[in-house]
């Protein structure tokens, strides 16, 4: 929903740093790369560590590249189907350290093993729900639409992940967010689901 409603905005604001990487000669697949490097460094190092607000700062900084690669090709008349494979490819790894880094902070001085769970349930239901699309496409269907695409759980986790460590909220609050996060990935996956299935009635 956010990438819906935010990406007019987002691009504006992020166009002079595209062009400027431009000018400095790095191409958008360069950026795609140093970005998910980035945040996978930031979740891997920080997150482990509990050290929450470091972490989000350090990831959110990079998580920008995310848009400013794809800008950077239309700029340059350059947008390709290699190009997004390579992004969606690559976002697959950033997620994977950002929900890993916290579950490993959880499974040891964090000492919470329900924190653990509904972190590896999130990670899950949320690549379930990006190959959902992927597969639909891939077989000539459309399944996009839902309340947690990748850009609102994105969003959600990092916000709140890094309000807990500003202001030393109690972990219950993140717990809060990953229930919240579990629930509503379950019902795009189920969603995009039923969108194929009514397609293919169709036919």
């Amino acid at each position: 929903m956010l990438d819906k409603y935010t990406r007019v905005y987002s691009t504006r604001i992020l166009t002079p740093a595209a062009r400027g990487m431009l000018r400095l000669g790095l191409g958008p697949d360069a950026v795609t790369v140093i970005g998910t490097l980035g945040v996978v460094a930031g979740a891997l190092i920080f997150y482990p560590q509990g050290e929450f607000l470091w972490g989000t700062l350090f990831i959110t900084a990079f998580v920008f590249f995310d848009n400013i690669d794809g800008i950077m090709a239309r700029l340059q008349g350059r947008t390709s189907k290699w190009g997004a494979f390579l992004d969606s490819t690559l976002d697959r790894f950033g997620d994977a350290a950002i929900f890993g880094g916290l579950a490993m902070w959880f499974a040891g001085d964090g000492d919470n093993l329900r924190m653990v769970g509904l972190l590896i349930a999130c990670l899950t239901l949320g690549a379930v729900v990006s190959y959902a699309k992927a597969r639909a496409e891939s077989l000539g269907y459309t399944a996009g639409g839902g309340i947690a695409e990748r850009a609102d759980r994105l969003v959600a986790i990092l916000v709140v992940t890094g309000l807990v460590g500003l202001l030393d909220l109690p972990v219950v609050v993140l717990e809060v967010l990953l229930w919240a996060l579990t629930a509503a990935s379950a019902w795009t996956v189920w969603h995009r689901v039923d969108t194929v299935r009514r397609q293919a009635a169709l036919e």
